[in-house]
């Protein structure tokens, strides 16, 4: 049964400064009972982009994601939360497998599984330890999914059975290189701020050995090797995303 609201779905979606590609998102989601839309210190024309397709939208300035993510939950009014970022989109062969999940009165849990582009090159293979996922649980029942408290990659809570969908979700990473070590740049800072708040940052040899396991992780283990040069590269800054952060936490000022 569906909740007092009589909504079934909603579709939450975060951005920051997202004027560039919000449209585009918002535009796959209108298979969903309502769209709730956080609006995180956005300073371009984020909120009138949003405004076209919802009136449902949060405004705020949040310096740790989970808390972030965890007001747009809050938010949803629907039985089932299907969650995208600004920079993803929902073909119509995924809306319609979620649209039949929210449909049922199960619980628990759904991993979607991504197609990543870095421009418009997909790369499926190596993804991880960090730097960029294959899938994720980002279709929910309210109440079985929570996130943690760090400002970037937060731990997550899930509750109830797990399943998997067979649709993918498009997911633009990266425009270029370029992109990627400014993102390489952002991901470290905010991973020394998380550091330095536990007052443990871990060990400069710690953090070495790691180096070499997350480049065999992605580039063998998750089979970045069959990306060639893209999968080389994923797996370079999954390695150093580590190393990176624990040497701000140490050398930097917060």
């Amino acid at each position: 049964m569906s909740d007092k609201s009589g909504i079934r779905l909603s579709a939450l979606v975060m951005a920051h400064n997202e004027e560039a590609q919000l449209a585009d998102c918002l535009d796959t989601l209108g298979f969903a009972d309502e769209i709730v839309v956080v609006l995180d210190k956005c300073t371009d024309r984020s909120k009138e982009i949003a405004a076209r397709y919802t009136d449902h939208r949060i405004e705020g300035a949040w310096a740790i994601e989970g808390e972030r993510r965890n007001t747009g939950i809050a938010a949803c009014r629907g039985a089932w939360i299907v969650e995208v970022d600004a920079d993803e989109r929902v073909p119509p062969a995924l809306a319609a497998e979620i649209r039949a999940i929210a449909e049922t009165d199960r619980t628990g849990y759904f991993l979607i599984p991504f197609d990543n582009y870095i421009g418009d090159r997909r790369v499926r293979y190596g993804w991880g330890a960090s730097w960029g996922v294959s899938a994720a649980p980002r279709l929910f029942r309210q109440g079985c999914k929570q996130w943690g408290s760090q400002r970037i990659h937060p731990s997550l809570t899930l509750r109830g059975p797990e399943g998997r969908l067979e649709n993918r979700m498009i997911h633009y990473v990266d425009r270029d290189i370029s992109d990627m070590i400014r993102r390489l740049d952002r991901y470290t800072s905010a991973k020394a701020a998380d550091l330095r708040a536990s007052g443990d940052i871990g060990t400069f040899a710690g953090n070495i050995r790691r180096i070499f396991s997350r480049f065999y992780k992605c580039y063998v283990g998750r089979k970045g090797y069959r990306e060639g040069a893209y999968g080389f590269l994923i797996a370079l800054f999954a390695a150093l995303y580590p190393i990176l952060s624990y040497l701000k936490a140490r050398l930097e000022d917060e």
